[in-house]
């Protein structure tokens, strides 16, 4: 009985989430064979067999996360008593070749062949065979899935639509990047899903086309890097020499690159290349198995040799300075979570996880709040004739695709105030301790959806009319009622506005979007009584509709007195439209 046991994935990776089975008690493998489906921090790789003969048991289950060196299964050991092992411990001790013997080169080239055919086909029968959820954008990597378009016997295109993934930015439709007619989904509504797991399958015949797309490559290279790895490692091991006096006498030329990467770049993707380190065997298992990098380890030995004392040594420095950077105090802006009770004492309760846009907005509302001193400042706006002016240009608003709110005014209004107080439109950059003025306006608009708080953001406000701003907001509300927005159509802010007034309320205390600086609220207008003076010196109560205004902003830029001017200056010009045709 062989014991087939997790190999080495590549550099630091140490584990891996088991996505799939391919094997079953019973079933029949070869060296090279792919067993299963491995999720890793970097991609998701199938792993080949370095064995040949009858799976007896399964060591493993799907979902399980699984170390290097794990046993995954157990063969019957009539068929591979003379195959190359998984790992060099498992090899019989009395069958290594004499270091003067020619077999091991010589078996080598057999060896790699059957792995690297072996894979090269999986790669691509899988590619062709499986639709994957492909990379949705930077440090984009899970999401919630909101609503399938296919079931089993659907035929999709390339290109087709096929699912709504909700992610901490935005509701998205996915594309199949394959054709064919789906045989099996293998996720449902309501899943997390994560970028590279199995979406749905296809039945053979026309989805075999599209296995050449470059999104293939990648798992291609991973598999074909690592079955090469696989054919030369028993003798490796069995002789005791480093990877570099092992390698065959051409590995250069197969390692050519068109271009030259930078050399940061590959240590930053895990691939750069590192050189032999003084250590046996054992003591890199040994910094394996307690999760120590070995280069980073400082070997006392003659010449730098790095023995099993100085892993453990290291090992507890590393941990003495995990436990003494728990114990620090909180860095300013940011508080420990207190525990919370155990609510289930006191009665039923239900536990629903936040999903993607609620649980961004809570992070990053949280972030806003304990980073940024926040002070709002109240005032009120008389818009007896704005609303006059507004009702008798609704309708050309409305011959465009608009309509015209009060907040497509307050757009052009705020756009106006930044330009005379440009300290509204900037952000602080703390770590290098300056302030960074921007010389473009684009103005958030928060949105109240059904899946929680978007703020689709309108560029350059300054350079469009009301109208065109009408429209523009009118669309974008939209898109965000129908989960069409995307991450970039809320991105690049200065300024954010948000109106409760369809709701109501007479002022609130709203949260500054940050990195901005300031925001502005509107509540619900009203008719009240203002004291209107005549030019007699008299003056008598009129019944007048007032706005109510709410400017939050951070207190480490704007002082209280420019807060003032800034929001007096805003209802002024809500008061009096005119201004912004001489000043706006």
């Amino acid at each position: 009985m062989i014991e087939f046991k997790l190999p080495e994935l590549g550099e630091n990776i140490e584990q891996g989430d088991l996505v799939r089975l391919m094997v079953s008690p019973g079933t029949t493998i070869n060296a090279g064979q792919s067993v299963m489906e491995l999720e890793t921090d970097k991609a998701v790789v199938e792993v080949p067999s370095s064995v040949s003969g009858t799976v007896q048991e399964i060591k493993v289950k799907e979902g399980d996360k699984i170390k290097v060196g794990q046993v995954i299964f157990t063969v019957d050991g009539a068929e591979v008593s003379a195959k190359v092992p998984a790992r060099a411990e498992d090899a019989p001790a009395a069958t290594p070749p004499p270091k003067s013997s020619p077999q091991p080169p010589a078996a080598q080239p057999p060896a790699a062949k059957p792995v690297a055919e072996a894979m090269a086909p999986a790669s691509v029968a899988e590619g062709a065979k499986e639709f994957r959820l492909p990379e949705l954008g930077e440090n984009i990597s899970q999401g919630d899935l909101v609503r399938l378009m296919i079931a089993p016997g659907t035929k999709v295109s390339e290109g087709q639509p096929v699912m709504e993934l909700e992610t901490d930015k935005a509701v998205v439709e996915v594309p199949s990047s394959v054709s064919g007619v789906v045989k099996e989904i293998k996720v449902k509504e309501g899943e997390k899903i994560k970028v590279g797991q199995v979406i749905f399958t296809l039945d053979g015949g026309p989805a075999t086309a599209p296995s050449a797309r470059p999104r293939s490559a990648p798992v291609e290279h991973v598999s074909g890097q690592h079955g090469a790895r696989l054919a030369f490692q028993a003798a490796i091991r069995a002789e005791g020499k480093t990877e570099e006096q092992a390698l065959p006498p051409d590995q250069p030329q197969q390692s050519v690159p068109a271009f030259s990467m930078p050399a940061q770049l590959g240590k930053v993707a895990g691939t750069e290349h590192r050189g032999a380190i003084p250590a046996a065997p054992h003591v890199r298992r040994l910094a394996r198995e307690i999760g120590v990098d070995i280069y980073e380890v400082k070997g006392t030995g003659p010449g730098g040799r790095i023995s099993e004392d100085d892993v453990k040594s290291h090992a507890k420095a590393l941990v003495s300075a995990a436990i003494t950077a728990a114990q620090a105090p909180p860095r300013a802006g940011h508080f420990a979570q207190p525990q919370l009770p155990d609510f289930a004492k006191w009665g039923k309760v239900e536990r629903v996880s936040m999903r993607g846009v609620r649980r961004k907005t809570a992070e990053h509302l949280s972030e806003s709040w304990n980073t940024i001193p926040h002070v709002t400042q109240h005032d009120r706006a008389d818009i007896t004739e704005l609303e006059q002016l507004r009702a008798r240009f609704a309708p050309k608003a409305e011959e465009a695709g608009g309509k015209m709110t009060v907040t497509a005014i307050a757009l052009k209004v705020c756009a106006a105030a930044l330009k005379v107080f440009p300290q509204f439109n900037a952000s602080i950059d703390v770590e290098k301790e300056e302030i960074v003025y921007k010389q473009y306006i684009s103005i958030g608009v928060a949105a109240d959806t059904d899946r929680g708080l978007l703020v689709p953001v309108i560029r350059d406000v300054d350079k469009k009319n009301i109208v065109e701003l009408a429209v523009e907001l009118s669309q974008l509300s939209r898109k965000a009622r129908e989960k069409k927005l995307t991450p970039g159509d809320m991105e690049g802010g200065t300024f954010t506005i948000t109106n409760l007034g369809g709701i109501g309320g007479v002022g609130f205390t709203p949260i500054v979007n940050h990195p901005e600086v300031a925001i502005l609220g509107l509540s619900r207008s009203r008719i009240e009584p203002e004291w209107i003076e005549s030019k007699d010196g008299g003056g008598k109560f009129e019944p007048r509709l007032i706005l109510p205004l709410s400017l939050s902003y951070d207190h480490r830029l704007i002082d209280g007195a420019d807060a003032a001017r800034f929001l007096r200056w805003v209802a002024e010009a809500f008061e009096q439209p005119f201004l912004l045709s001489v000043q706006g």
